[in-house]
This record gives structure tokens, sequence and C-alpha cells, in this order.
């Protein structure tokens, strides 16, 4: 207990308190003015970090965890539909990582919004996104999954078109909700056959009931037979693909960055992205029975790691690099958990939380300073006027890029490690993809860094007098995301990764085994933690990846600080991979072709037949002409003559009598 609460009321709060800034700011906001609105979500934000790092995160290490409901939203079928918590290691880490870097983002918001009129509600959604995403990640049951999952979702469309009079943002914010309806449509008929085949949308029990019905088929088509596991753990990874933007649901990411910088640090580093690495992360116990599943998340992770990398690189617009990097990370996530190796996967998404949000918020910065240019070929030179700025961003940039001791190393050579040996059907290719996504990361990093803060500045001398360095209220968020960007990885990687710090939360199949080869490997560096560490370190610098990481370094400056001149030449000789990496393997296209004219086309086919013939030409005229036509005929006996009247009488009469002798 602390100040007198006990836990189930502690757990409400670090939702809540965030739920109730956002409520003061964006209901009371105009009321309250604008320095209030940002201190009520501050302080919101706050208190959830506060609990969760120096009260929730010390219980559960203790080995007090918890997993209840909190409140009953509805009976149906006497089956509970239920508000309720799973507060354990995986939840916990992740209330900290997510309320965090929540709070760092709502502090740089302060400088980085400071002069734009929707200032006060801007301020109510990054809370109440922060709100969601915990509900999410602190959820025992699908129900309450399913509400944080859509949640996320649907203030992400608020956000990413903040700026709602600029036609691209609502383009972007559009785009984002209808691809993660695709995606929640398979998460949704997961969950379904969840509730169908289990009876109980409660994780504990769904895990229980998982095993007993490992070997259960299905026929989801006639004829054809489906593992009920593998068909429930794909669908669920739909709705993973959607919100972690894995290829080809992925679309929607880099147009995201139309949102205002702080909210692109907030999605892509620590919620809504990561919100698929968790929730597969959470169903350990049923992917641990589908080798097909895994086979799945693995490949595709592959895929979104290598490929997205690659479109990275002919980036111009400083934020939307950042974003490819964000693609490029959750496919090595996905691969972790693809080779089973959970705890490595989420390692990565920590690691990354504080290096993503980093990088984010040191663009940002440099985007206040260049007067909100965001085009790198106008920056070059800004060491000398922005260096605090420049000095976290090379911190950012070393961590991404996995060099050693920085917190990307730590995570990003554990995840190349796993699938090296991992068993699971792909695992060569993954293997490769991440390797040479190394490179990769590493070039188009070091182009950012190069591009914008050395070389000659590249606009005009006025423009170039005019940059500063950011204010204490952008700057000072830098250099609280750089020490952990740093440490965090040296610091937790043994606890995390060999001190069995996840226990029951996480479930690794024996047919598995790639984490005991991964604590073997490590354990060699000696009985010593800093010795183990120490060796680690050391063979990271002998590594495949580092060699690649290296390579990928050197290039960035040949090409873009000693030979600038080399980029323009080369592109111009390989115009078609140019072309096909910066339309982004024209997926925009092919989805515009196929989905979007498809789905106008079917809608006009539908109207014309649907609305046009059946509705408005059979029910609608077609009746009206029906009766039309039964009046025309009745109207031949409305003569207006009495002895036809009479007439009529006489025979209605004749009948009835007959009708009532024969009955």
């Amino acid at each position: 207990m602390i100040f007198g609460l006990d836990a189930k009321t502690i757990y409400l709060l670090i939702p809540l308190s965030c739920l109730a800034g956002a409520l003061l700011a964006g209901l009371l906001g105009w009321k309250i003015g604008r320095r209030a609105s940002h201190v009520v979500t501050i302080l919101g934000v706050a208190v959830a970090f506060g609990l969760s790092a120096f009260v929730v995160l010390p219980d559960v290490l203790a080995g007090k965890t918890f997993n209840g409901p909190v409140y009953t939203w509805a009976v149906s079928g006497g089956i509970p539909l239920e508000v309720g918590f799973l507060i354990d290691p995986l939840s916990a880490l992740m209330m900290v990582v997510v309320t965090f870097v929540s709070l760092m983002v709502h502090v740089y918001t302060i400088g980085y919004m400071h002069d734009d009129p929707g200032y006060q509600r801007f301020f109510s959604y990054i809370a109440l996104f922060t709100f969601a995403m915990l509900m999410l990640v602190m959820s025992n049951n699908f129900l309450q999954l399913f509400f944080g999952w859509e949640a996320v979702g649907v203030v992400s469309y608020l956000l990413i078109g903040f700026w709602y009079t600029r036609p691209t943002a609502i383009y972007a914010n559009l785009k984002a909700f209808l691809v993660n309806r695709v995606g929640d449509f398979g998460f949704l008929l997961g969950i379904a056959a969840v509730y169908m085949y289990f009876g109980t949308l409660d994780y504990g029990a769904v895990f229980g009931i998982a095993p007993q019905l490992a070997a259960k088929v299905v026929q989801v088509l006639p004829g054809v037979d489906w593992n009920l596991i593998t068909l429930i753990s794909i669908l669920l990874f739909i709705g993973a693909m959607g919100k972690s933007a894995q290829v080809p649901l992925h679309v929607w990411l880099p147009d995201s960055m139309e949102g205002p910088t702080p909210i692109s640090a907030l999605i892509h580093a620590a919620t809504m992205v990561t919100a698929g690495v968790f929730m597969v992360a959470r169903m350990s116990p049923i992917y641990e029975l589908s080798t097909t599943a895994l086979s799945v998340v693995l490949v595709i992770g592959a895929i979104t790691a290598f490929f997205m990398g690659l479109v990275g690189i002919v980036q111009n617009d400083i934020k939307r690099v950042v974003a490819y990097s964000t693609l490029s990370q959750l496919g090595y996530m996905m691969v972790a958990l693809g080779a089973s190796a959970y705890s490595v996967g989420i390692f990565h998404l920590m690691t990354h939380a504080f290096f993503k949000a980093l990088l984010f918020l040191a663009a940002g910065s440099v985007i206040i300073g260049m007067h909100h240019e965001q085009d790198m070929r106008n920056m070059g030179g800004l060491r000398r006027r922005m260096p605090m700025t420049w000095l976290t961003a090379w911190i950012g940039a070393l961590a991404l890029i996995g060099f050693p001791m920085f917190a990307g190393f730590f995570s990003k050579d554990m995840i190349i490690e796993a699938v090296h040996h991992s068993k699971t059907p792909g695992a060569t290719f993954a293997y490769l993809a991440v390797l040479l996504g190394v490179f990769v990361t590493a070039f188009y990093t070091f182009r950012m860094i190069f591009m914008t803060f050395h070389g000659k500045p590249r606009m005009d001398k006025e423009t170039f007098d005019h940059v500063h360095e950011s204010p204490w209220v952008v700057t000072l968020p830098l250099v609280l995301l750089a020490i952990p960007s740093f440490a965090i990885g040296f610091l937790t990687i043994e606890p995390l990764l060999f001190g069995n710090y996840f226990g029951t939360s996480i479930h690794v199949s024996t047919q598995h085994p790639v984490m005991l080869e991964l604590a073997h490997d490590f354990a060699k560096g000696g009985e010593s933690s800093v010795n183990r560490i120490g060796v680690f370190v050391a063979h990271g610098f002998q590594s495949l990846p580092f060699l690649f990481a290296m390579i990928g370094l050197g290039l960035a400056w040949l090409l873009y600080l000693r030979y600038p001149e080399v980029p323009g030449k080369i592109q111009a000789r390989a115009k078609g991979l140019y072309a096909l990496l910066l339309n982004k393997y024209y997926a925009d296209e092919f989805n515009e072709a196929v989905f979007g004219r498809g789905a106008r086309g079917l809608g006009n086919l539908f109207w014309r037949i649907g609305d046009v013939r059946l509705i408005d030409g059979l029910l609608v005229n077609g009746s009206a002409r029906l009766v039309g036509w039964a009046s025309s005929i009745v109207r031949q006996i409305q003569s207006g003559y009495v002895y036809h009247y009479a007439f009529a009488m006489i025979l209605g009469l004749f009948l009835l009598i007959t009708f009532f002798l024969h009955g």
C-alpha cells in the first residue's frame, strides 16, 4: 500500500490519471488556458510513470503480481465481459516504458507546439493516447485488449490529422484508419474464434485450455482443414500487422509523419506500433503451439526489416527517414518473436522506444531550428548551431545501428543470434535479411546525420545565421532519453533475457530452445555479470553485424561528406531502382489500382444492380407499377351505374352463401 491506497486502486489510478488530464485539457482547455492544460496532462502522465516505475515495478520484482477484474461491463451467455488488469513482469515493463516516453513527449510538446492554436487539444489527445495504450498493456482479457487496440487507433487518427486544414494530413489519417481497419478485421475474427471455441475471453483460461485444443481442426472453407490454433494465431497476427505496420499493411506509417513531431515520436516509439509486438509476446502460449504461425511472423518480420530499410535510403524528409527506420526495427522485433525469442523482442522494443523517441525528438528540434524545414537537402553544418541536438542525435544514431555498448547493440545482436539459432521454417532467409539490414540501417542513419549536421550548410546565409539551439523544454527530454539510449542495454540485458525476469508471463516451448542456446553462449563470458557483458561487447567488435554496420557508416561518410557529388551520379545511372525505392515499391499505386478502384467498381456494380434495378426498379418503381396496373383493372368496374353495383352486391352475396354452405 502507498498513501493508504490498495494495489487495485493504484492500478486504476495509473491509466485514469492520464484520462483525467486528457478530459480536463480537452473539455475545459478553453477555460483553464494553455499553461493549466499542459500542467494537468503532464501531471497525470507523471503520476502514471511514478506509480509504474516506483510502485508497480518494484512490487512485480518482489513477486507481487495481480490478475483480476475491476469492473464487470456485461454478462453474455453466462460469460462475464470485464475490465480487468494483469500486472506481471511483461505489463509492468511496458507500463514504465510507455509512461516514461510519453512524459518526455509531453514536456517536449510545450516547446514544439508553443505557437500552435490547437495547443490544449493536442495535449488532450496525447494524454488520451497514453491512457488507451495503458489499458491495452494492462488488460487481462481479450475484450479490454480490443478496447485499448481500437482506442489507440482512433486517437492516432485524431493526432495524424491534427492539422486538419492540410489535405495531406487528412489523407494520411484516413489512410491510417482504413489500413488499420483491415488488420483489425482479422484481429476481431481471431478474438471471435477464441470466444467460440474456448468459451472465455480471459487470458489465463484461454492459455490453460489451448494445449487441449492444439490438435483441433476446423473447416473455414468446405473441405479445407485448418488447425484451430494456427488459424487463431494468424488472425491475431493480421491485427498486429496493421498496428505494428508489417508488410503489406505498412503503408500508413510513413504518411503518419503528417502529424506534429511529438506524436510521431509517441506513435513510433512506445505506443501503437509496439502494440502488435506486445500482443504476440503476450499470446506466446498460443503461438508456441503453431510452428506455421511462428514461421509467418518470422518471414513477414524479415521482409519488413530489410525491404523497408532500403526505402529509407532514398528519403529526403528527415522525419520519413526515421519513420522507415521504425518500420525496419519493428520487423526486427517480429523476427525475434517468430524465432520464439519473445523476451529478446520485448527487450528490443524497450531499447528502441528510447532511442527512437530520441531520434524523432532530435529531428523535431532540427525542424524548429530550421523554421519547419524538413528536407535534408536544405540542411548541413548544423552541428555548430545546435550542439546539444547534434550530440543527442549521434547517441540515438549509434544506438540504432547497434554500435557496441549502446542500447541497440545488445538487443539487435541478440535478435540476430536468436534467428541464427532458430530452426523455425524461414529462419535462414530471416537471418540474411536482418544481417543485411544492419548495413542498410547504418547507411541511411548516418546519411541522415551527415546531411543534417555535417558538411557545408546548404541553405542561404540568412537562414543559417538564424538557426539556434532549441529551448530547454525541447533539449531536456533529449538528454533524458539519451541516457537510457546509451545505458539501458547493458543494465538490463542479463535480468531481462537470462535472469528469468519475465517468469510465467512469457511461455516458450521446449521444442524451441533458442533462449537456452543464447544463455549458454552468454554464460561463456564467465561467472561475473560484468565479465559476461564485457566479453559480449568485445565479441561485438569482431562480429559480422559490426562489420556490416561500419561498412554502412563508412559508405555514408564517403558519399555524403567526402564525395557529395557521387550520389547524384548513382541516382542518374540507377533510375529504375531509385524510382522503385522512391515510390515505395509502388505499394500505394497497387492499393489504389486494385483495392481502391476495385472497391469503387464493386460499389458501382452493386449500385447499378442492387439500387437501380432491384430496389428502385423492382421494389419501389415496380410496386408502384403493380399498384397502377391493379388500379387500372379495378377502375373498369367503377362505372358509376347503380345497377352495376347492385349486380356486384348480389354476385358477392351469392359467393358468400355458396362458401358457407359448402363449408
